[in-house]
């Protein structure tokens, strides 16, 4: 065998510790934000897709699409008051409020919608329902992570 070949099977070289990217204290893992913006934009393409399919008028692809929107922005919004709450930065009761009812009222008009959509078969509501969860669920994860890695980097 040759030089190289020792070296392939040297046990001082194959036990060496690789590489670690050190992370901040309190930062989330690569692996659990990629996880999170995976689901976003998996939550929300599957929703935008099936609305680009779906066989209804715009205005009733106008109204899915609004409350989408909407529902992302309450529940960052949403994300944000209460952990400003709990950090002990000031939020109004007033914004604490209307965030709190703006989620409220995404989700009723989702469900409102859904209800009372006539040309959408079941399978079609279930879709665009679990679609709307996982995106809103996924956007508060998101906006999580991305303030947990704003502060532990500032900590530092």
């Amino acid at each position: 065998m040759t030089n190289n070949n020792e070296d392939l099977f040297d046990k001082e070289k194959q036990n060496a510790p690789k590489m670690k990217i050190k992370r901040k204290d309190g930062e989330p893992t690569p692996v659990f934000k990629g996880a999170s913006w995976a689901a976003l934009v998996i939550g929300v393409s599957a929703y935008l897709l099936g609305l680009y399919n779906a066989a209804m008028e715009l205005n009733e692809q106008g109204y899915y699409f609004a409350i989408l929107v909407f529902g992302l922005y309450s529940s960052v919004s949403l994300q944000k008051a209460v952990r400003d709450k709990e950090e002990g930065i000031p939020v109004t009761n007033i914004y604490y409020g209307i965030s709190w009812l703006a989620l409220i009222i995404s989700i009723l008009l989702m469900a409102i919608g859904l209800y009372n959509a006539g040309s959408i078969v079941l399978s079609e509501k279930g879709f665009y329902g679990m679609a709307f969860v996982l995106s809103i669920f996924a956007a508060i994860t998101v906006q999580k992570n991305v303030r947990d890695t704003q502060r532990a980097r500032e900590v530092d």
